[in-house]
């Protein structure tokens, strides 16, 4: 048996199923939550634990606590990812958009409560 190229494994890694869903990073210390969406979930949330971690991230009030609490006092999880259902009519973005509005309601991600600075929460 060949080992496979890597343009071969680069091929296979993009054609792998992308993971579209709901993120946080939350803060086990106070409870509060920077909730996120991405139509692929593996890039986000290694993003911003990345970020943090270099002491760069976009969100100050987050960084602020991140270097506060430390990075054990932070949970980084997938909170529901997108069912993908066999229908011609089936959109995925749509599908997204929908859970992004029921996870809003549900967390109310901000002020005392969370990060978020706005109801955009999709990212690449």
């Amino acid at each position: 048996m060949m080992a496979k190229s890597r343009k071969e494994i680069q091929r296979e890694y993009k054609e792998r199923p992308k993971t579209a869903g709901i993120f946080q990073v939350k803060n086990a210390v106070n409870g509060k939550v920077l909730l996120g969406s991405s139509l692929n979930l593996d890039g986000p949330l290694n993003g911003h634990q990345f970020m943090l971690r270099i002491g760069s991230h976009t969100n100050k009030a987050l960084q602020a606590e991140w270097d506060e609490y430390g990075e054990d006092k932070f949970v980084f999880e997938v909170v529901e990812v997108v069912k993908v259902r066999d229908d011609p009519n089936f959109n995925v973005e749509d599908e997204l958009t929908l859970l992004e509005q029921i996870w809003l309601e549900q967390l109310q991600p901000f002020g005392e409560r969370g990060y978020n600075t706005s109801e955009r929460i999709r990212q690449a």
